[in-house]
């Protein structure tokens, strides 16, 4: 099975002293781990647990013995391993020592050095539709940045099959499998969610009724920009007794166990003095949960074609992470006080930059390609570069270059 973020762990291996992959529960970080592992020490295992904790204990180094690269599956479980893994590899002075893989954030506190300089961070997501192979690939992100991406493209994903996509998500256990059980997964995903996990995060008890109408406004409120106000207001109508204290308290968990994973503003040097909307968008780190949650199938989002378009854009959003991280870039969404926007900014690390419409249906294609326009004409590219590319990303099946530049492409044949 390929995974992008393998050749990511390639490369931090050969710079880094250690490696931490976070990520979600059942995005695949264990295996892609164990893949380059040279010896493994899962701390999740229940017949070692116990004898794993009491070690960490009174001397965490002895975790570390083994061939390098050495995986230590969850390490939060015994934060201190984080600082035992610092010191070693200072001790060492050698890269590709270990890797680490955890699915929580520990809590504030629990351990004393950052790690800067010794160990990577690696934020590793469920799988991309190229991942997937229901993207053929045949437009590359870097190529797009470099200049030579090819100028037309078709792809085989039509809107059922990516509404299926969409419903099933990332997640490799569920990939290539089909019927009703890859959809009940996600569902069970979530209900673990819910029940346990987003409580095991700090030790603090969280009211499971609370967790599921913070998720439920969420996914509603999927691709916007939808304030605290605006979740409150969502989650009164039907639990008038939820704080605002408790909201904020319940999402900070949701991210540390990365199920929420929001979209910050972008915040380019503008020609004029534009106020710039600073919020960022609401997403999960895959749009079938949010499905999930709002128990929706396939056939309900070929029913609902409004929602079928926000949950649409999360999906792009989190393929652009996937093949943005892969090429050193982040990505954003721009919105100004005039309403003017793009859906996904791609900024890298050197400086270009390159910003996604995205839009279903080929109706919208005009429209979203001016709005592309203007954003490129209020940017200062006297202090910034210009736009590497300008494109708008569809759920149709044929991509090509307009006459006037701006490039439209189904989601269906990007890949990193």
């Amino acid at each position: 099975m390929y995974r992008i973020s393998d050749k990511v762990l390639d490369f931090a291996l050969s710079v880094s002293g250690a490696v931490l992959i976070e990520g979600p529960k059942w995005c695949g970080k264990t295996r892609t781990a164990e893949e380059k592992a040279a010896s493994v020490l899962y701390m999740q295992d229940p017949d070692h647990t116990g004898s794993y904790l009491k070690a960490a204990d009174s001397m965490p180094s002895a975790l570390l013995r083994g061939s390098v690269p050495r995986l230590i599956d969850e390490w939060q479980m015994a934060p201190v391993i984080w600082d035992a893994v610092r010191f070693a590899v200072d001790q060492r002075g050698e890269a590709g020592q270990f890797i680490l893989t955890g699915s929580a954030v520990p809590q504030d506190n629990a351990v004393w050095h950052t790690g800067t300089g010794r160990i990577s961070r690696m934020l590793m997501r469920p799988m991309s539709l190229f991942e997937s192979l229901e993207s053929s690939g045949a437009v590359s992100l870097k190529a797009l940045f470099d200049g030579d991406a090819c100028e037309e493209c078709f792809s085989s994903l039509t809107i059922e099959k990516l509404a299926f996509a969409l419903t099933r998500g990332g997640w490799p256990a569920s990939v290539g499998q089909k019927g009703p059980a890859t959809l009940r997964r996600v569902q069970d995903y979530a209900d673990a969610v819910i029940n346990t996990d987003v409580s095991r995060v700090d030790g603090v008890e969280k009211n499971p009724a609370h967790v599921r109408a913070l998720m439920r406004s969420l996914a509603r409120n999927i691709s916007t920009s939808a304030s605290m106000v605006t979740l409150r207001g969502d989650i009164a109508a039907s639990d008038a007794s939820i704080t605002d204290k408790t909201i904020a308290s319940y999402l900070n968990a949701l991210r540390r166990i990365f199920v929420v994973e929001d979209l910050p503003a972008w915040n380019p040097s503008m020609r004029s003095k534009t106020a710039l909307r600073t919020s960022p968008k609401r997403h999960f780190t895959d749009p079938s949960i949010a499905t999930a949650i709002l128990r929706a199938s396939p056939d309900n989002l070929l029913d609902d074609f409004n929602t079928f378009g926000l949950l649409f854009e999360s999906l792009c959003v989190r393929d652009l992470r996937v093949y943005a991280n892969a090429i050193d870039g982040e990505v954003f969404h721009y919105r100004d006080k005039n309403g003017l926007e793009a859906d996904a900014v791609v900024h890298l690390r050197d400086g270009r930059w390159g910003a996604f419409e995205v839009k279903m249906g080929a109706k919208e294609i005009d429209a979203a390609a001016g709005n592309l326009k203007k954003l490129r004409e209020k940017v200062n590219t006297g202090k910034m570069k210009e736009p590497s590319f300008l494109a708008v990303l569809t759920a149709t099946e044929i991509g090509y270059r307009r006459p006037d530049g701006v490039r439209v492409l189904p989601v269906g044949c990007l890949r990193e």
